[in-house]
């Protein structure tokens, strides 16, 4: 999925550094609305110097330390009364989307599902057999034209004739009344405003750093959809559906392609929970449900609902010197409260930017416990990214991107390399060619709007359309990962690839490096010719 993003420097992490502050200390200051945040401007500024230096754990002066602060994983928040309580989250680990799963019960007897056997990664119980590369090859390509089962679309064949079906379809369609589609409008216009950042953010933090959720890793192992071999489809696949449902208000819509989308993705949800469920039934050991939950449950939900947002907003991008607008804030959480809604998902958490947020720490403080899986599944996204097309970059540079983001606390507990320092030098250049372009272009609104265009074209055709995506044929979102006892992924090979003789990701970073340093030099030099000759006038 980051490739995609790589290819115009979006590959940057979080860790923006001193020659950001000074870059930005001034605009974070000034800029209006910033108090949205929800911390006054001299709090903040320290928070983006701590944040940007993160993963050297430093203290922040700025801070005011209550009773109720907690620093989680570098990240330091206060509880308060609108948080989630460990006895609070312990029943959502038990429901999960009950209609959804059984819409899907319902369309399978209509149409029942094909058997076939499909690609997963490697299994810790049993070795895969041995085939030439020219079997594989005719393996795939049969797969790729096989027809694909569309559950939304039999869902819109059988809708009128089936009760279960009618109330289900009535439930979806029906927009709740705090539904503004002007706001969703603006929160979609966000989501490109820092696109590259974003997209950024949510490789390496939302996904990477979330596969320290012990119990979710759990569920994603039992898919093998996160095997080095088809992890980066599966990246891309979730691309996909973020574009879909930010590409324009009417796709959100009753009948758009990311309303159509987001439903795939819930009877997706379901299929495996009941996957699982019905393989646990047999076999007890398989799948541990009182301690890890119902695969895929409504904690699960907002989890994934919390980091696709909140995370975003509050982590992501302050890390890479991005400080979004109170009225953007509250767009872009309305917008992804929106999406809860259509996925099965519980949205009460996302009423308000401040819930929002409070979610998102509660998950971080109860749900991010890693373990040997983590590792495992963490490591298999760098692995099967490294070397690849467009942006080609190296895995030293994954690597200090996701340590950047994530911190080093998390990011040694997920088994992550630790890189020179030279990568975290051309990590902070992306950072500044981030914030550079995202500030500049937002001043500006005829450049913001052609941006945000001109974005949405170029992010759809470099997912979807390109060799090294989805090769022109969008997901519908099928049942491809199908959990069997035998499948638990493994730790994988990088994918083999030629090596690059020059990573355009790093080449982009370096240049921006440059830049600003030869800036700063000349300012410098300026500044000391302007003082020295103010001095000589007044002495």
């Amino acid at each position: 999925m980051t490739h995609a993003f790589t290819y115009f420097g979006t590959k940057v992490r979080d860790q923006m550094g001193q020659m950001t502050l000074i870059v930005h200390l001034s605009r974070i200051m000034a800029t209006e609305n910033d108090d949205s945040i929800g911390i006054p401007s001299y709090e903040r500024v320290g928070r983006f110097l701590i944040t940007s230096k993160s993963h050297m754990a430093l203290p922040n002066p700025f801070r005011r330390h209550t009773p109720n602060t907690r620093t989680c994983w570098g990240y330091t928040f206060d509880l308060t009364p609108e948080h989630l309580t460990e006895e609070q989250c312990k029943p959502l680990r038990q429901s999960y989307d009950v209609l959804g799963e059984q819409v899907l019960n319902r369309l399978n007897e209509i149409s029942p599902p094909p058997r076939k056997d499909l690609p997963r990664g490697n299994s810790q119980f049993t070795k895969p057999k041995a085939e030439p590369e020219e079997s594989i090859s005719k393996q795939e390509q049969e797969r790729t034209k096989a027809p694909t089962r569309d559950l939304y679309a039999i869902l819109q064949e059988h809708k009128d004739s089936d009760e279960l079906l009618q109330r289900f379809w009535n439930e979806v369609t029906t927009v709740p009344e705090w539904v503004d589609w002007e706001q969703i409008r603006r929160g979609q216009d966000t989501f490109y405003r820092y696109g590259a950042a974003n997209l950024t953010g949510l490789a390496y933090q939302s996904l990477l750093g979330g596969m320290g959720a012990a119990r979710v890793v759990e569920t994603l192992a039992r898919t093998g959809g996160f095997s080095t071999k088809v992890a980066k489809g599966r990246l891309f696949e979730t691309t996909q559906h973020i574009l879909q449902c930010t590409k324009a208000v009417e796709s959100l819509q009753p009948g758009g392609d990311g309303f159509a989308s987001t439903i795939r993705v819930r009877l997706l949800h379901a299929a495996v929970r009941n996957r699982i469920m019905a393989l646990t039934k047999s076999r007890p050991e398989y799948y541990d449900v009182e301690a890890w939950g119902v695969p895929i449950n409504d904690l699960d939900s907002m989890g994934t609902i919390a980091t696709f947002s909140a995370s975003l907003i509050w982590m992501s991008l302050p890390r890479q010197g991005i400080f979004m607008r109170r009225q953007e804030i509250e767009d872009y959480v309305a917008l992804w409260r929106y999406i809860a809604f259509l996925v099965g998902c519980p949205t009460e958490p996302f009423a308000t930017a401040e819930g929002a947020k409070a979610c998102m720490e509660a998950l971080l403080l109860y749900e991010i416990h890693p373990t040997d899986t983590s590792k495992i599944l963490a490591n298999n996204i760098i692995k099967c990214l490294a070397d690849q097309p467009p942006g080609c970059p190296s895995a030293e540079f994954l690597s200090a991107s996701a340590r950047w983001l994530n911190g080093h606390e998390l990011s040694d507990r997920l088994g992550l390399m630790r890189p020179s320092l030279y990568y975290y030098f051309l990590v902070a250049g992306q950072c500044i060619f981030f914030a550079f372009f995202n500030y500049s272009n937002r001043a500006v609104p005829s450049w913001d709007e052609k941006k945000i265009s001109m974005l949405k074209r170029v992010f759809y055709n470099l997912v979807v359309n390109t060799d090294f995506g989805l090769k022109g044929q969008e997901s519908a979102f099928e049942f491809k990962y199908v959990p069997e006892y035998s499948t638990i992924t493994a730790m994988g090979e990088a994918e083999h690839a030629d090596k690059p003789t020059t990573s355009y990701t790093e080449w982009q970073s370096k240049k921006a490096l440059l830049y600003t340093g030869a800036v700063l030099v000349l300012g410098g030099y300026v500044a000391y010719r302007v003082t020295g000759y103010a001095l000589g006038l007044v002495f």
